[in-house]
């Protein structure tokens, strides 16, 4: 993540930029109601809101008050733009495999006049391709990723003219830097809320009919955003042209017993602080890039019983301040470069003290490189105990080189009590180390 001060300071706009995607917090009920209300959204039959959009889930999700429990029927909804949940303790359930929330075409369009900073209007090369209440990412070259994009929905249009919902939050180039509009936006998502549940809900991207999306600092298949005590239970989050699960600026978010699964970026992505974290019991597998990645201040979290496999670069990767993390009991296989990967930072940004306890790392690389756990400057104070850590194919297919491999510069790293072995240059090779080995 490269963000720097200027757009750290941005994330201060970030709810008005989103809630035009029906993605921003909205007043809460002051008191819980007297009795907690059921709310149903069907393809057919008997329900509140009939439909198979994301307008009617929207309608639906609007009726709800704390307390309440919107069902979602079985069936598959086209989603032109996000499903927001406008309040804090309640539960949105869908039927497991059943209830599908698919992402529509991605149209997109160049940008031929607009674009400052604090603009609601721009005109487009193809408004055609567009229409009122789609949701929709502004962004140009430089701009175009972390939380410089402006996230938002079509208010209105009058000819090749749209006027946005939410005021752009950078200075967009049309003439130099490609400025455009593309329709990404989160999909299943909670704004500043509390206490809320997802459970039995499939997410799909539909990656093969979208431009690369935002990245998970802004969005994801499924994404929650200065968020406390959330839960995402037995949900799919897949073909997601970005992240498939996303929590930003959160704390004590729950996933259990979920799947994140052929997403261009990463599997789940916990990050900009986000502590206390607990994944459990989840698959995250074949994401393009990385399976489980640790962004910024992702600390004292709990990550236990997880299948993290057949990534494109890492099982796990852990990076600035991301420290005094467990994880325990997970099986890391078969991912690109290697299944837990300690990234290069500062030594006061390093992800220090993290603890791998009782975990299967095994038959990681490709013909190039493989490591089973790789650590880079300045991470330290990593315990690795009781841990599987080798390669078990036949000898010619193995490509896991070392169990562990510690880069001069790197801290210390403590290895009590694992079975090593397999690797084909080494169990441990520590560079800081007369002669590199252990």
């Amino acid at each position: 993540m490269s963000t720097t001060l200027a757009s750290l300071i941005a994330t201060v706009f970030v709810f008005t930029a989103l809630a035009a995607t029906g993605c921003g917090p909205q007043e809460q009920a002051a008191n819980s109601p007297a009795a907690a209300k059921t709310i149903r959204v069907a393809q057919s039959g008997q329900a509140e809101v009939i439909g198979a959009d994301n307008i009617a889930l929207q309608q639906a999700a609007d009726m709800l008050k704390p307390g309440d429990t919107l069902v979602i029927g079985p069936g598959t909804y086209r989603m032109d733009n996000s499903l927001f949940i406008p309040c804090s303790d309640v539960v949105v359930r869908g039927t497991p495999g059943e209830t599908i929330l698919l992402k529509g075409p991605g149209p997109a369009s160049k940008v031929v006049d607009g674009g400052d900073y604090g603009e609601d209007v721009l005109v487009l090369a193809e408004p055609e391709k567009f229409k009122p209440g789609m949701g929709i990412s502004v962004g140009d070259d430089n701009y175009s990723g972390d939380w410089a994009i402006t996230v938002t929905s079509i208010a209105s249009m009058s000819g090749d003219t749209i006027r946005l919902k939410d005021r752009t939050l950078r200075d967009y180039d049309y003439e130099t830097k490609n400025a455009r509009v593309e329709s990404k936006f989160p999909i299943l998502c909670g704004i500043g809320v509390k206490n809320v549940t997802f459970e039995g809900i499939t997410v799909d991207g539909n990656k093969a009919e979208n431009p690369y999306f935002i990245d998970g600092c802004r969005g994801g298949a499924i994404y929650l955003y200065q968020s406390t005590d959330c839960t995402i239970r037995n949900c799919v989050a897949r073909n997601y042209n970005g992240d498939g699960i996303s929590f930003q600026i959160t704390d004590n978010i729950q996933v259990q017993n979920c799947e994140s699964y052929g997403n261009t970026n990463f599997g789940i992505h916990p990050g900009t602080g986000s502590p206390h974290a607990q994944i459990s019991d989840s698959h995250f597998h074949n994401n393009d890039s990385i399976g489980f990645f640790l962004c910024w201040r992702v600390r004292y979290g709990h990550f236990t019983n997880n299948v993290i496999e057949n990534n494109g670069n890492y099982g796990i990767s852990i990076g600035h301040k991301d420290t005094d993390n467990l994880f325990a009991n997970n099986t890391i296989r078969n991912n690109g470069f290697s299944g837990v990967y300690f990234r290069n930072e500062t030594f006061k940004l390093s992800g220090h003290r993290n603890v791998f306890r009782n975990n299967t790392i095994l038959d990681n690389g490709d013909a190039k490189r493989g490591y089973g756990v790789y650590v880079e400057p300045y991470a330290g104070d990593i315990v690795l105990e009781n841990n599987r850590i080798g390669d078990d194919r036949q000898s010619g297919e193995r490509s896991q080189r070392y169990g562990v491999y510690v880069v001069r510069g790197a801290g210390k790293v403590s290895l009590n009590d694992n079975r090593m072995e397999g690797n084909l240059s080494g169990e441990f090779l520590d560079e800081n180390q007369p002669g590199g080995a252990k």
